[in-house]
């Protein structure tokens, strides 16, 4: 059924010119169903409800910077790795952002980013602003920003996400002024919206990172007081993934939460 072109122009007067590629098909079904004007006019606007919704979601995908696309539902359990799952699936119900808590996950490589990555992904599901950034281009780009006076704004940037998911924690040693970029950044998010974090090391390593041991103290102090930790143990999740994988994994010992 073709739709007339007075139509198409009311609905892109009104922004709905999304409707028009499912239109034909919604009256043809209509007409089929015997639908009544109402109930046409429901179906038609919950299908413009839901695109918007999925555009949304893309949106918010796209902005959060993933590197790949992870979810819990396509995690493959049967991994070596052990980490507490009841607790893990606990924490996407999203009840640690409405807290705002923040999440650690501690680890060899591999085996933590999927898990931080997949929580950003149901929160961008669940309307929430996500971004994900590894800890050494964050500390970069807010030490370039004090070039050209822009420090403010992307410390903001960096501010401002419901969720801010910081891969690669403590992988070097920090400069006194990285320090202070990463004592501001913290600080300023505490209590006011969560952060992930992921790293290679324990946390008992991390004060040894520091170029200004009092300022990372009272970071981590802070950041850990109000987190989730996880130790995972085992092999890497990413190597079991790649192409031509087929080794066994190796069990490690049982991690404690």
């Amino acid at each position: 059924m073709s739709i007339q072109p007075e139509l198409k122009t009311v609905l892109k007067r009104l922004k709905l010119s999304g409707m028009l590629p499912t239109l034909p098909d919604r009256l043809a079904y209509a007409r089929k169903e015997k639908l009544d004007y109402a109930q046409l006019l429901e179906l038609v606007l919950c299908d413009e409800v839901e695109r918007r919704d999925q555009k949304h979601v893309t949106n918010r995908l796209t902005a959060a910077g993933f590197e790949e696309e992870c979810t819990l539902e396509r995690f493959d359990w049967s991994a070596k790795i052990h980490i507490d799952k009841a607790r893990l699936t606990d924490l996407f119900g999203l009840h640690f952002i409405e807290r705002k808590e923040n999440v650690l996950f501690c680890g060899p490589v591999g085996v933590g980013k999927s898990f931080a990555q997949a929580l950003g992904h149901a929160a961008c599901r669940a309307n929430y602003r996500v971004l994900f950034v590894k800890a050494d281009l964050l500390l970069k780009t807010l030490a370039r920003s004090r070039a050209d006076n822009s420090f403010d704004r992307e410390l903001r940037g960096f501010i401002s996400p419901d969720l801010l998911i910081v891969d690669d924690f403590a992988l070097r040693k920090l400069s006194s002024q990285a320090t202070s970029d990463l004592y501001d950044l913290l600080i300023e998010r505490h209590t006011r919206s969560s952060t992930i974090l992921t790293s290679n090391r324990s946390v008992d390593e991390w004060m040894a990172v520091f170029d200004e041991p009092m300022l990372g103290q009272s970071a981590l102090d802070r950041f850990c007081h109000r987190a989730h930790q996880f130790v995972i143990d085992g092999e890497s999740y990413r190597k079991r993934t790649a192409p031509g994988s087929a080794a066994p994994l190796k069990t490690g010992r049982k991690a404690t939460p």
